[in-house]
C-alpha cells in the first residue's frame, strides 16, 4: 500500500505525520527512551520505555491538540474550541489553546480527581463540571459547541489528532531503529492509529500491537465485526483507556495496520504500574503502564527489542495509593489472614510473637467478639501483613498452621 496518497479508509499518510512533527517543534517534548533491565530479563531481549508520562502536561495528548487547533480557520479560532474529558484531553487542549492564543473552554466530570482539574484551569482553560459520568460531559461540550459555534476537539477521532499523535511513532523510529515490537496502550484509538501509520510505513517489519483493559476492551469484538461497535463496560483503574466505542477514524487504520490488539487484567495493570514506580522509578498512570502489563503477562509472546509507551503519567495520588496497595497484593506482597483466638490476656502477644520469628510486617490487627458464629471464649482476629512475595505468604501461612493456629479463608 503506497503512503504518498490518500486513501479511502486510510486518511491520515506518513507526510501528515512528518508535517505534524515539524508544527510540534518546540512545543512538545521529544520524550526520553529509558531501557528496563527486569524486562528485558524477562523478555529475553531488550525492552525500552517510550516516557510520554514526561511530556508536557503529562501525556502525549498535547501532541494532537496542537496540531488540530493549529489547522483551524481564523474565523473558527475566533470561537474558541471545546472539549470534553476526564484528565489529559483536557490538559492538551487547554495548553495547546494557550499557547495558540484561543479561547478554550472543558467540560470535566463531577468527580475528576481535583489536581487534574486544577491543572487544566492554570493551562488557561474554562473549566466546566458537568455529568457524572464522560459520556454526560461528552454531550454538555457538544451541546455548548452547537450553541456557541465553538470547535469541538474530540480526543481520537480525527486526522489532525491522530498525525500529532503519530510523532510518537516517529521519535520511537529514531531513538530505537533497531526496534521489533511497539507496545502500545489502545482507547478510541487516536494513539496507535497514529503510530501505526508512522511506524508501518517507514518499517512495515516492525509490529505494532495495541492493548486495552478487559473491562473496557471495544476493539476486539469491533475488529472481529469490522467496524465499530459500542459495548457494556466495566469499571477500570485504566480510565485513561475507558472508552465504550472505537472512534471511526482511527478504527480503519488499526484494522488495517495494527498486527494485534490484546487485554489485561486489573491485576497486571496495578503490578505495571508498582513495576514502573520501583524499578524505573517513573510515576505512570494505570492507562500508560498497560503495554508493561502485556509484558508481565506473557513476556514470551514478544519479538524483541521492545518499546512500550508509557503514554501518561496524570494519576490522582489517591487513587495511586490505592492501586499500589492492590498492586502490592497481587505481587504477593499483602496478606490478609483470619484467625480465631481464645480471648485471654497475652493471646495476641503470642501470636505477633509467630509473626515476628517469620518476619512478617503487620499493618493493621482488627478485632470481632460480638459474631454470633464465635464460641464464648473466642475472638476472631483479621491481620494485615506486608509480606516478601508469594513464598514468603506460604510460610507464613505454614508458621500459623505449625503453631496451631486455624488459618481461615
Amino acid at each position: 500500500m503506497s503512503f504518498g496518497t490518500p486513501h479511502p479508509s486510510h486518511p491520515v499518510i506518513l507526510d501528515d505525520v512528518r508535517g505534524a512533527q515539524k508544527m510540534l517543534s518546540g512545543v512538545a517534548r521529544v520524550t526520553p527512551m529509558e531501557g528496563s533491565r527486569y524486562l528485558s530479563r524477562l523478555v529475553g531481549s531488550p525492552v525500552h520505555f517510550k516516557c510520554e508520562n514526561l511530556q508536557r502536561t503529562g501525556s502525549f495528548k498535547l501532541r494532537g491538540a496542537y496540531v488540530r487547533i493549529s489547522g483551524l480557520r481564523p474565523e473558527e479560532r475566533a470561537a474558541g474550541v471545546v472539549a470534553a474529558s476526564a484528565g489529559n484531553h483536557a490538559q492538551g487542549v487547554a495548553l495547546a489553546s494557550s499557547l495558540l492564543g484561543v479561547r478554550s473552554t472543558v467540560f470535566m466530570p463531577v468527580g475528576a480527581p481535583l489536581p487534574k482539574v486544577a491543572a487544566t484551569r492554570e493551562y488557561g482553560a474554562d473549566v466546566r463540571l458537568h455529568g457524572h459520568v464522560v459520556d454526560e460531559t461528552l454531550a454538555a461540550a457538544q451541546e455548548y459547541a452547537h450553541d456557541t459555534g465553538a470547535v469541538f476537539i474530540h480526543p481520537f477521532d480525527h486526522r489532525d489528532i491522530i498525525a500529532g499523535q503519530g510523532t510518537v511513532g516517529l521519535e520511537i523510529l529514531e531513538q530505537c531503529p533497531e526496534v521489533r515490537t511497539v507496545l502500545v496502550g489502545v482507547g478510541g484509538g487516536g494513539l496507535a492509529a497514529g503510530i501505526a501509520v508512522a511506524v508501518k510505513a517507514l518499517r512495515p517489519d516492525v509490529k505494532v500491537i495495541g492493548v486495552q483493559a478487559e473491562a473496557a476492551a471495544a476493539y476486539p469484538p469491533s475488529l472481529a465485526a469490522g467496524h465499530p461497535l459500542a459495548i457494556d463496560t466495566a469499571p477500570t483503574m485504566a480510565d485513561g483507556i475507558h472508552v465504550r466505542r472505537p472512534g471511526d477514524v482511527p478504527f480503519g487504520i488499526v484494522e488495517e495496520l495494527v498486527d494485534e490488539v490484546r487485554t489485561v487484567s486489573e491485576d497486571q495493570l496495578s503490578s505495571a504500574l508498582l513495576l514502573c514506580l520501583e524499578r524505573a522509578k517513573l510515576v505512570v498512570e494505570p492507562a500508560g503502564a498497560s503495554p508493561v502489563a502485556a509484558l508481565l503477562g506473557a513476556p514470551e509472546a514478544f519479538t524483541g527489542p521492545v518499546v512500550a509507551v508509557l503514554s501518561g503519567g496524570n494519576v490522582d495520588p489517591l487513587l495511586m495509593q490505592r492501586i499500589l496497595r492492590h498492586g502490592m497484593a497481587a505481587a504477593g506482597r499483602y496478606l490478609s489472614l483470619r484467625l480465631r483466638l481464645t480471648d485471654r490476656p497475652g493471646a495476641l502477644a503470642t501470636l505477633l510473637g509467630v509473626l515476628s520469628v517469620v518476619d512478617a510486617n503487620v499493618l493493621d490487627v482488627g478485632h470481632v467478639r460480638t459474631d454470633p458464629r464465635l464460641g464464648l471464649t473466642e475472638v476472631e482476629v483479621e491481620l494485615h501483613l506486608e509480606t516478601k512475595g508469594p513464598e514468603h505468604c506460604d510460610e507464613v501461612a505454614s508458621a500459623l498452621r505449625e503453631a496451631g493456629y486455624t488459618v481461615m479463608p
